[in-house]
């Protein structure tokens, strides 16, 4: 039998391991900082973010509705000539008490969504869900009140007073047409922006708006846990009460209110009283006939535009109150008769 003998592996020096932890440090270091600040990506949901807006637009309705009830007992109309101060207003009272101080707007908080400055690279503490981030600066907060508020209160003023002043007409001067066409096309290019800010925002998910694409603000959710709170029966509700709606529109239009009237007036529980009052007014209108025409055989009263426009309608025109076949119309106090149609 033939033994080899294995040469032995020299031993590392003393000092190697000390070497290598000193290279190695530096780019663990680096690798864990990267890990630590790098964003997480998410996705909110776009349906949210436009309802949150939705409900924002009709917060400000209701608000502006019990403002005016509050001025209804003065001069009719006063409140007209400052819309578009009042809804200045509004929308300044709206971003006072929530994005001023750090809140946000009711149609947002709904929605569990917040405001984020999106240009804050580096985010404070450890990432875990993605949602961190500062909330808007002074800046941005100044800004977004001159876009929203100031700027579309200068816009409706400026379109009020060249629509007053009749800009767009020919007989204007030429200085006043080359405003008018100004006007036009600045209101043209924020449209396609817009539009293709809409187009972005479907695509991305992020900047519902050009105010909030050009000021990085970014919607994000408050919590990152949130049950939705949804009433099933509420919601059947709803949709019984819309197929209901629904069937109305489309059936009313086929019915006959004379023939409904006719139909229920045997189950009336007011029989006895077809009183003077109810034969002296005109049971289609129900009005006081000006020019009174009788029905005949029957001769109950009739306006002469309701009783000649049902006949001709009708063929076989019915008495709305006797339910008796009309073959003829007479006016109150002559003896000429005049034949139907259907005669």
């Amino acid at each position: 039998m033939i033994c080899v003998r294995s040469n032995p592996s020299p031993a590392p020096q003393e000092d190697a391991w000390v070497t290598s932890y000193q290279r190695l440090v530096p780019h663990w270091h680096s690798v864990s900082l990267s890990h630590q600040h790098s964003s997480i990506p998410i996705s909110i949901s776009r349906v949210n973010q436009f309802d949150a807006a939705r409900l924002d637009i009709e917060l400000s309705a209701m608000l502006k509705e019990q403002l005016v009830k509050v001025f209804s007992l003065m001069k009719p109309g006063m409140l007209f000539q400052y819309e578009p101060e009042l809804d200045a207003f509004l929308e300044f009272l709206i971003w006072r008490f929530s994005i001023w101080v750090d809140k946000p707007t009711p149609g947002i908080a709904l929605m569990n969504l917040r405001y984020r400055d999106e240009r804050a690279v580096a985010l404070r503490g450890k990432v875990r869900t993605g949602l961190e981030g500062p909330g808007l600066t002074f800046a941005q907060k100044m800004w977004y009140c001159v876009a929203a508020v100031g700027g579309q209160y200068i816009w409706a003023c400026l379109q009020s007073f060249s629509a007053f002043r009749r800009w767009g007409d020919s007989e204007q001067r030429p200085l006043a047409r080359r405003a008018w066409g100004l006007m036009q096309r600045i209101e043209g290019l924020f449209k396609a922006a817009s539009f293709g800010n809409l187009l972005i925002f479907l695509y991305t998910g992020r900047y519902r708006n050009l105010i909030e694409r050009s000021l990085q603000a970014r919607l994000v959710y408050e919590s990152p846990n949130m049950n939705r709170a949804v009433s099933f029966e509420y919601m059947n509700r709803q949709l019984v009460w819309n197929e209901f709606s629904e069937m109305l529109l489309l059936l009313l239009p086929l019915l006959n209110s004379s023939t409904v009237k006719s139909f229920l007036h045997p189950f009336s529980k007011d029989k006895s009283s077809s009183s003077k009052e109810d034969d002296s007014i005109c049971p289609i209108c129900w009005a006081s006939p000006t020019l009174v025409y009788l029905a005949l055989p029957c001769r109950h009263r009739y306006c002469y535009y309701c009783l000649r426009t049902r006949c001709a309608a009708v063929p076989s025109f019915q008495c709305s109150r006797c339910s008796k076949p009309v073959v003829a119309m007479q006016r109150h106090g002559s003896d000429v008769e005049h034949k139907t149609q259907s005669q």
